[in-house]
C-alpha cells in the first residue's frame, strides 16, 4: 500500500506542478485552488507511505515521478522543447527511480 501512496503523491506532483503554471503566479484563483489542494494531498500521501519505506528511497521516487512527469507535461501539454538532451537527462531520473524501487528491500 505505501508504494501507492508514493505513487499517488508523485502524480500529484505532476498536478500541482501544471496548475502552479496556469495560475499565474496565483492570480488565476482556480488553478491556485488546484496547485495547493494537490502539493497538500500530495504531501500527505508521502507522509504516510514513509511509516513503512525508507525515507530516502519514498522521497527520491516521490521527486523522481514529479520531475520526470511533469518534464513530459511540459512537453505534451505547454510545448516545452524536447531536446536529446533533455530526453536523456529525464530517462536517468526515470532509471533513478526504478533502481530504487528494485533495491528498497536491500
Amino acid at each position: 500500500m505505501a508504494w501507492f501512496m508514493v505513487i499517488g503523491a508523485g502524480l500529484l506532483e505532476m498536478v500541482w506542478s501544471y496548475s502552479a503554471k496556469q495560475s499565474e503566479g496565483f492570480s488565476r484563483w482556480g488553478w491556485a485552488a488546484l496547485t495547493i489542494v494537490s502539493s497538500l494531498i500530495s504531501f500527505f500521501l508521502l507522509t504516510f507511505s514513509m511509516k513503512s519505506l525508507p525515507m530516502g528511497t519514498a522521497y527520491a521516487v516521490w521527486t523522481g515521478i514529479g520531475a520526470a512527469g511533469s518534464f513530459a507535461v511540459g512537453i505534451m501539454l505547454l510545448g516545452e522543447p524536447a531536446g536529446a538532451w533533455r530526453l536523456l537527462s529525464a530517462g536517468l531520473i526515470v532509471a533513478g527511480v526504478i533502481g530504487l524501487r528494485l533495491t528498497a528491500g536491500n
